[in-house]
Order: structure tokens, then sequence, then C-alpha cells
């Protein structure tokens, strides 16, 4: 696909451990400014695919491209990958001597996305807000 707008595409994404297949042919594309959900029961491999993504784990075989770069060639640069995908582990732990502000500022501040101001803006805002709903509703509109 040659859409500019793509900054993810997955083909044939296949993922497996020993003999237990995982991922099987997971095909996708995803958009600017397009929010997904992954859901399905537990271990049905949401996080396997999701860990697959940002190479935490090294996919069996397909291909992974971002932003136009196929993450599964031999010589990807993982560390300067990993500074643009972000992800929220299931069982993650927040900094307990950070405020739930500076936890949420952190990321985004050290690498160099928002400015503090800018964060720190974003922020109260989405701390002021009830529902999922309105927190995508509002990221989609600042991102």
């Amino acid at each position: 696909m040659n859409d500019t707008n793509v900054i993810l595409e997955v083909k044939n994404l296949k993922k497996t451990f020993g003999d237990h297949v995982v991922l099987k042919d997971i095909n996708t594309t995803i958009t600017k400014g397009e929010v997904i959900a992954i859901i399905g029961p537990s271990g049905c491999g949401k996080s396997t695919f999701l860990r697959s993504l940002n190479l935490l784990e090294v996919p069996t075989s397909g291909h992974i491209i971002y932003e136009g770069n196929d993450l599964t060639e031999k010589g990807v640069n993982v560390d300067k990958l990993r500074q643009s995908i972000g992800m929220v582990f299931q069982h993650f732990n927040l900094f307990p001597n950070m405020t739930v502000k500076q936890n949420i500022t952190l990321a985004p501040v050290r690498l160099k996305k928002w400015t503090k101001e800018e964060a720190d803006k974003v922020t109260a805002k989405v701390l002021e807000m009830s529902t999922q709903q309105e927190i995508v509703e509002y990221l989609k509109s600042v991102v």
C-alpha cells in the first residue's frame, strides 16, 4: 500500500513458540490519526501481536512496515524504532516517587515529542475527563 497516510502495515505476520502457533497470517493497515482497539479472549495473542510490533517478540515470519520501513529486515535499529513507538504493558508500575501527572508526561517530554508545557496542558485536560471515549476523542485532536 502506498498511501502516505499509512503509518503501520502488517503483512502475513506469524509467531510461533515451538509447535504452538500464536499469530497466524495477521494482516492490518493503520493510518495516521486512526484509533484502534485489539480485543479478544485471554490467550488469543493480543499481547504477542503488540509486542511483535516493536520487536519485543521477534516474528517467526511476515512483515511489519512502520512509516515505510520494514522492521523485520536484518539490521533494523531497534533502539531508534522504540523511540517512536509507545507501548503500555498489561502489568506496569508507575514510578512511585512521581505524581500521576509526572508519570504521564515523562515519556513524551523525554522523547522530545512535546515540551513540558505542552505535555502538562494535555495531561491536565485528560485528567479532567471521566470516560475513555472523552480521552480518545481529545487525544485524536492533539496528536
